[in-house]
């Protein structure tokens, strides 16, 4: 597992979100969804030490070698100037855009993870990553994950041509939970939360202050152990969420437009 280390200078923050589910559920809602995450990218910027994505940003992405997904513009225009202006800036795969390459590291400087990693950050140790197939159940998904994940069955969805595969890419997006309503994040599950009992198993074996996640949509933070917690980081369609890290501690927060 990767290990990233990082100091936070004083009056600054770490800043994490996750699942824009960009393209979902359609362009009208997805372009209001895209200028509210702009704003918000303006307002933290201003002390902002360090961004972290962690995944599924896109309802879907896949890069061709010489194509990527038409649209969000706005938001990859703002992720530039950000890069630009030296703010490190780091994207976790989805289940949704786990089909992201070269394209964000070469054109913008981002580094990009496929898998959780461990992050120091002022005495402070993390987990992070999106969540997705981990825990407890959830069979078939780890199945189609692996099978997603195929160098071979990428190769072979590259040879769809762009216009075919994005739009059959699309159609599937259509159906997925955040796009409908059998939506059920709002429930919480208590002891049936499989990345909180994920993080409960790996407490046992190795200590982390924090664990921080999405996938799972519904905004949470809750007591691992008297010295750990686990963070999720909700959605954007529905919650507006985000997490904050000022050296010592976490704040679960919610964008507010006005």
């Amino acid at each position: 597992m990767k290990t990233l280390e990082l100091d936070i200078p004083a009056e600054k923050k770490i800043y994490f979100a996750s699942d824009f589910h960009l393209g979902a559920p359609n362009l009208k809602e997805s372009h209001l969804r895209e200028k509210r995450i702009v704003q918000w990218m303006d307002q933290i910027q201003t002390d902002a030490s360090a961004l972290f994505l962690v995944g599924d940003i896109f309802d879907f992405w896949h890069e061709y070698k010489k194509a990527i997904p038409k649209g969000f513009i706005r938001f990859q225009g703002k992720l530039a100037e950000l890069a630009d202006s030296g703010l490190p800036i780091y994207l976790f795969t989805g289940n949704h855009d786990m089909w992201m390459f070269g394209y964000f590291t070469e054109e913008l400087g981002i580094e990009v993870f496929r898998e959780p990693i461990t992050l120091l950050a002022n005495n402070k140790k993390m987990l992070i990553g999106h969540g997705d197939g981990l825990g407890p159940g959830d069979q078939q998904y780890k199945f189609l994950k692996k099978v997603f994940d195929n160098k071979v069955c990428q190769w072979l969805f590259r040879q769809i041509h762009p216009d075919l595969g994005i739009s059959i890419a699309n159609k599937w997006s259509a159906s997925s939970r955040i796009s409908s309503s059998t939506d059920e994040t709002e429930k919480f599950l208590g002891e049936g939360e499989w990345l909180w009992a994920y993080t409960k198993e790996i407490e046992k074996q190795t200590h982390h202050d924090f664990y921080v996640f999405g996938h799972r949509h519904l905004p949470l933070d809750l007591e691992v152990n008297k010295n750990s917690r686990y963070i999720n980081l909700g959605e954007w369609v529905n919650y507006n969420t985000f997490a904050s890290f000022n050296g010592k501690d976490f704040a679960l927060e919610k964008f507010d437009e006005e």
